[in-house]
């Protein structure tokens, strides 16, 4: 932790020599503060000097310097540093959708490495890495004390070389190892799916190719259950989605709105103020959504959660985001390198900047912990559905000649999707619950349609009454 300071405080000086060099003019006119930026200057000169002469190895110059600046990068938020040849094309890369590594987005809090997302289908998803996780040690080397990029290197190496991390966990009494093999990571940035009558749409991050993707994929999930009018809602699955591009979370945002306000980014100067608004068209025809978001849920995932929710077009389902509230500009310095800095602090349309607050869901949903693995398989009461336990299952019970073969048809098929959603209860909890409230909001739109105009007042109130329980117990 020292070291990371001392780099922080040379850095800043650094990053003074290099502003004064750039803007001469500008600090000429400013005779008062210009003592202070020269005596600062010098300084830095002074230690620079006195380590290429005295450290007990020659340094790297070039190293020397890039060390600095990324100290003063560093030195200010989290989420700014500065970016070598190598860091600006793995960057590059990256926002294109294929790279190498372990597939985990990470930070850093007090000197530790932490997990934001794991990423889908990823050695590290695979391996069982979970958001929240501290890494303290790759391959048994400690990370305490590294800069985030430092860290990040260390993880990074041949496709198809064996890694182990130390994992430190809430919960878990002691450090735990955890082995993968790294590979090369494609995003597969949207995956869509049906779940009985909803469309599931998988947003795992947000780079050059999310918003066709998506597009397409919604166009084409549609397509597979039978059109937009058997579609009863959809459910925007961002968990563990920790950001990227502005520009997506914007298009993505403004894909299920018809008009208003995306997102506004205010900066240091007033007049470098933004805001984005959405043009009409929407891709899920005012079809119900539901917005699914935890902890992994970062930055352009947070835009888009909180420009649906401040406009009532989605119900947010979940846990609290992230909370990372800033908007990073990559600015290039030389014509291989660039530094990424905080440019500005983003605003949902409400107004509300969420940076370390994170967007809070309407129904707040934790993801239960799977149960412990075991070698038996438990018989009780799903056992019983081996015996008759209903009326159709009594010898010479009456049959139902009121209904019809379409309409019988029609109620195994409900029953069908039910015993889908009770499933999907154990595999995703979570999932099970946007897919029940999109039912409950569907229930309630049939029944108000069913309310015939002519009804009288009383009539209307108790079927409005009647209604109301069902459909508060649905979406209970």
């Amino acid at each position: 932790m020292k070291h990371y300071l001392i780099a922080g405080a040379g850095g800043v000086l650094a990053g003074a020599l290099l502003t004064t060099q750039i803007a001469g003019p500008l600090v000429a006119q400013e005779s008062g503060s210009n003592a202070t930026i020269y005596e600062q200057l010098e300084l830095f000169g002074n230690v620079f000097e006195r380590v290429r002469a005295d450290y007990v190895e020659a340094p790297d110059d070039k190293e020397l310097i890039e060390a600095a600046i990324n100290g003063m990068l560093t030195s200010l938020d989290p989420h700014s540093s500065f970016l070598s040849a190598s860091d600006y094309q793995d960057m590059q890369t990256q926002t294109r959708g294929s790279f190498g590594g372990l597939g985990i987005e990470v930070s850093q809090e007090d000197g530790l490495v932490k997990v934001v997302s794991p990423i889908d289908d990823t050695p590290a998803a695979q391996a069982g890495v979970k958001t929240g996780d501290f890494i303290t040690h790759v391959n048994g080397e400690s990370l305490m004390g590294l800069t985030l990029d430092d860290a990040v290197d260390m993880m990074r190496g041949p496709v198809g070389s064996e890694i182990t991390v130390t994992i430190l966990r809430e919960g878990e009494t002691e450090p735990f190892d955890l082995t993968m093999m790294r590979d090369t990571i494609k995003l597969t940035v949207v995956k869509t799916r049906v779940e009985g009558s909803s469309v599931v749409l998988r947003v795992s991050t947000f780079n050059d190719e999310t918003y066709d993707t998506l597009k397409s994929e919604l166009e084409t999930a549609v397509k597979d259950a039978g059109g937009i009018d058997k579609v009863t809602g959809f459910v925007l699955d961002l968990r563990n989605n920790p950001g990227g591009l502005l520009n997506q979370a914007i298009s993505v945002s403004d894909a299920f709105l018809d008009a208003g306000e995306i997102v506004s980014t205010r900066g240091r100067n007033p007049e470098e103020s933004e805001r984005w608004n959405a043009e009409p068209g929407d891709l899920a025809q005012g079809k119900p959504m539901v917005v699914l978001t935890n902890g992994g849920s970062a930055s352009a995932s947070e835009i888009v959660a909180g420009a649906l929710q401040d406009h009532r077009r989605a119900i947010v389902v979940g846990e609290k985001t992230f909370g990372k509230g800033s908007v990073q500009t990559v600015m290039p310095v030389t014509a291989d390198s660039a530094i990424r800095l905080t440019t500005a602090r983003y605003y949902t349309p409400s107004g509300r900047s969420i940076q370390s607050l994170g967007i809070q869901p309407d129904i707040l949903v934790a993801q239960p912990a799977p149960p412990p693995e075991s070698g038996e398989e438990e018989e009780g009461p799903r056992s019983q559905s081996n015996f008759g336990r209903s009326e159709a299952d009594l010898r010479g019970a009456l049959n139902n000649d009121s209904v019809s073969d379409d309409e019988k048809q029609q109620i195994e098929d409900e029953a069908a999707e039910v015993e889908a959603t009770a499933k999907l209860r154990e595999e995703d909890y979570q999932m099970a619950y946007a897919v029940d409230i999109l039912k409950g909001l569907a229930a309630v739109d049939f029944q108000a349609d069913q309310v015939p105009p002519s009804a009288t007042p009383a009539v209307t109130g108790e079927g409005s009454g009647t209604e109301g329980s069902g459909a508060a117990n649905t979406n209970g």
